[in-house]
């Protein structure tokens, strides 16, 4: 038997831009719709082999598993307040962790699985935490690395040696009995739920401080109306990832459910929808083109997939909509920011992000922070009219978290143009830009001419040195399965669809590109390793592309 010791209670804020706790604060969210609708189901797994597609857990069900993870937490020392690192991949273990710890107040960090070495070390040492959730299979990689402030590891999804004191999940978060400890103060919207590291992949992560309401504000009701109660969400993403922990919150928020997959593979993509009776999801990176490439099947449209939102828009939009029987929204955000920018269903636009919602401030601007004339090409910087609307900064990093903030605007690092209608056009990171014969180049608009090709499965463009000063445009390429690439005859294909400037001098062919363990390509190491013998040059072939004169 479980019980929980009464909490205190203060007056809630009456500043209407701050919802009330029980719709933003995870604990009483959870309590919530466990009294308002104990059946109802909150999670599905995809479990192949389930007689009805995999084992299911209403919200009662879930609350009391939370309840019975955050009492070993207390028994293990945990307080509100403190942090603690959870390593390991999604799934039923990971999903009670998260939670278990918010419902004690405790700031959950969840770490990137890729990470090793240094990396590790300096994510461990920027958390702060004195314990460290570990998935078996992740737990050799602690041995040799300088551990901070850890003293104890849980370990999950199996048995392992640690080098620190350690015990097993069974046995730390699945107590039979005991008494959940009274809270110190009730948990406030604005305190941090999380710290999300990022991607890391063009320097040390930062760790971004991310509030409940952060995490609200991001894909709240208001800012994205079109998902609902009833949905079910397609949670396919790792839970160190804002797409995966994120989108598990937002459905909790709408008290609507969640399809867990594991492990996701494109091309059984369609029967794990089927399974588990997902009505959205996130397509980012290559996931859109790799559903979108798969050979056409009577079935396309057969799925209770309604609506998806694809980052960024590929292809024809109004071509994969109809094959799949669904509504295709894009936005542009990021971790540390709170959906911003959002599309109409379906949007016509080539290239579009969408427009401002209501509720944020966007302006694009130049080195100095002055805003560029309409159509020119400026740094997106934004602010919300909702306090802690977005991240608290980063954590131990002040110089950071100043520089990202400077003028009271936070700064994305990201370039974009606006239209006279009033859509956001992304063009590039900043650090991506490809500038070549003083023209500016967006690698995003290379890739997409270079996917479009059949033989193509995904591209990644980069700048190499020229000889001639500022940049070369090289393409790091990987085929559809069972084809081939010929750069030749892929620069002929792309002359015709681009401007002179733009056609690669230089194409790479991989079997796969290197990406993030969230598909993220990592161009860092492309550019890393630049112009490799087996880069094919199309000058050195005799191609040369020259722009036309115009009188």
């Amino acid at each position: 038997m479980i019980d929980i010791a009464e909490s205190p209670m203060t007056p809630e804020t009456t500043d209407p831009r701050i919802p009330p706790r029980d719709h933003v604060v995870s604990r009483y969210l959870i309590d919530r719709w466990a009294k308002a609708q104990p059946e109802k189901t909150f999670l599905k797994f995809d479990d192949a082999d389930h007689p009805t597609g995999g084992e299911e857990w209403s919200y009662l069900a879930f609350r009391q598993r939370v309840i019975q993870a955050a009492l070993g937490f207390q028994a293990l020392g945990v307080k509100q307040g403190d942090h603690v690192l959870v390593w390991g991949p999604p799934g039923r273990d990971h999903t009670l962790i998260y939670f278990g710890l918010n419902y004690i107040g405790a700031v959950y960090v969840p770490i990137n699985t890729a990470y090793r070495g240094n990396l590790l070390a300096h994510v461990l040492d920027v958390s702060d935490a004195k314990l460290a959730v570990v998935h078996a299979e992740l737990c050799p990689r602690l041995t040799g690395v300088d551990l901070a402030q850890l003293e104890q590891v849980v370990v999950f999804g199996g048995e392992a040696d640690t080098p620190l004191p350690s015990v097993s999940y069974t046995d730390a978060l699945l107590p039979e009995s005991g008494t959940l400890a009274a809270l110190d103060r009730p948990i406030e919207p604005w305190d941090p739920m999380a710290i999300i590291f990022t991607s890391g992949t063009t320097g040390p992560s930062k760790g971004v401080l991310t509030s409940y309401l952060h995490l609200y504000t991001n894909a709240g009701p208001v800012t994205w109306p079109m998902v609902t109660g009833e949905d079910r969400w397609l949670q396919n993403f790792p839970m160190f990832h804002i797409a995966g922990m994120a989108t598990m919150f937002v459905m909790l928020t709408r008290g609507g459910s969640i399809g867990m997959v594991e492990r996701l593979d494109t091309r059984t993509f369609w029967d794990s929808v089927r399974r588990t009776g997902c009505t959205a999801c996130f397509l980012l990176g290559a996931m859109a083109t790799f559903l979108d490439k798969a050979p056409p099947d009577a079935s396309d449209a057969d799925s209770p997939m309604r609506l998806m939102f694809m980052v960024p828009l590929t292809g024809d939009i109004a071509a994969f909509s109809k094959r799949f029987g669904v509504d295709i929204y894009t936005i542009f955000n990021m971790t540390e920011i709170s959906t911003p920018i959002i599309s109409e269903a379906n949007p016509l636009k080539r290239g579009v992000c969408g427009k401002q919602r209501d509720g944020v401030d966007v302006r694009l601007v130049d080195d100095n922070d002055c805003e560029v004339p309409q159509g020119q090409v400026g740094e997106m910087m934004i602010r919300t009219d909702r306090p802690w609307g977005m991240n608290s900064g980063y954590y131990k990093n002040p110089e950071a978290t100043a520089k990202a903030w400077r003028n009271g605007w936070f700064h994305t690092g990201d370039a974009f143009t606006q239209d006279a209608d009033g859509y956001f056009y992304f063009v590039d990171r900043m650090k991506d830009a490809i500038r070549r014969r003083g023209e500016n180049i967006s690698s995003l608009e290379v890739e997409a001419e270079v996917q479009a090709h059949p033989d193509v499965l995904e591209a990644a463009a980069i700048a190499v040195p020229s000889n001639l000063g500022e940049d070369e445009v090289m393409v790091c390429v990987a085929p559809q399965p069972e084809r081939t690439i010929d750069p030749s005859e892929l620069i002929k294909f792309l002359i015709p669809r681009m401007a002179y400037f733009m056609v690669p001098r230089y194409i790479r062919v991989l079997p796969d590109l290197p990406k993030t363990p969230t598909t993220k390509v990592m161009k860092h190491e492309l550019r890393s390793e630049g112009v490799t013998q087996d880069t094919w040059d199309r000058e050195t072939a005799g191609i040369f592309v020259k722009g036309e004169r115009f009188t």
